[in-house]
């Protein structure tokens, strides 16, 4: 069921993701919408720490260091895996509060 709340909520996510200036920051961004600059700050800090793990794990194969390039490679895949799983807790955690109370 479509309620007031929920459309207007709605309408606010368009609106602030109509103002992204810079929509590839999201992916290293731990909130969905890039609304702040302390939030782009934070994204901009993600995206030199991931391109550090990929400069540094291809270093360390080129020095035939490979177990060691293999855990700086699982710590790159991980590090989008865990911005992205928690965006989705905090957009569930958005839409969990707009439900009604079982009360009503």
């Amino acid at each position: 069921m479509i309620t007031r709340s929920k459309l207007v909520e709605q309408l606010r996510d368009y609106q602030i993701r109509s103002q992204h200036k810079c929509p590839a920051l999201t992916v290293f961004s731990p909130r969905p919408h890039l609304s702040t600059w302390s939030d782009v700050v934070v994204a901009v800090f993600f995206a030199v720490v991931f391109f550090v793990l990929v400069l540094s794990s291809y270093l360390t194969l080129y020095f035939r260091h490979f177990w060691l390039s293999l855990v700086i490679i699982c710590l790159g895949i991980f590090l989008p895996i865990r911005l992205r799983m928690s965006r989705q807790a905090l957009t569930r955690k958005r839409e969990r509060r707009l439900l009604l109370p079982l009360s009503m």
